[in-house]
């Protein structure tokens, strides 16, 4: 799937179609470490399971790739007239690929731009801009009355995360 990157994006349908099964993805893929936040009572049933007609898988795998279309415009931008960055310039990558693959045997790896990282790489790398499994960017229809009812400090937790304070507050 392909989102636009702006505004709200809305995942409708009837039910059994797959809605949660996307934003658990997204969330399993960004760090989330409990079973039960994706629906099931062990992480390993993350992994097909198999039907009468299909067997089961041996690992689930969830890719995500992010493209900040503001990276390309300021590397132009601190380009000098031959097109060569000058020296005090710093390169953003226009576009990171995630991806977390979790074996039957228990075993699990994550990725960033197909090179093997650590679950905390991940969390590094999104800390304080409103992506990862326990933020407000992914917000399942349960939730939405859940974080009007939250105590004050967990409100203040969100909205800290939206403004991107959370990843000065840990370190």
């Amino acid at each position: 799937m392909k989102f636009a990157g702006s505004g709200i994006a809305a995942i409708v349908g009837p039910n059994g179609c797959g809605k949660s099964n996307l934003s658990d993805a997204m969330s399993w893929v960004l760090g989330e470490q409990s079973a039960k936040s994706l629906r099931g009572a062990r992480m390993e049933d993350v992994i097909f399971a198999g039907t009468r007609d299909r067997k089961p898988l041996g690992l689930a795998s969830v890719t995500m790739t992010l493209v900040d279309p503001t990276a390309e415009a300021e590397h132009h931008d601190h380009a000098n007239g031959n097109g060569h960055a000058n020296g005090n310039a710093t390169h953003k990558p226009s576009e990171v690929t995630i991806t977390r693959r979790l074996f039957r045997s228990g075993e699990s790896e994550y990725l960033i731009d197909g090179k093997v990282a650590r679950l905390r790489d991940i969390q590094d790398l999104f800390i304080g801009t409103g992506l990862g499994p326990e933020s407000y960017a992914i917000i399942e229809q349960g939730r939405i009355g859940q974080i009007l009812s939250n105590k004050p400090q967990d409100r203040r937790a969100i909205i800290e995360e939206a403004a991107g304070i959370g990843k000065f507050k840990t370190k």
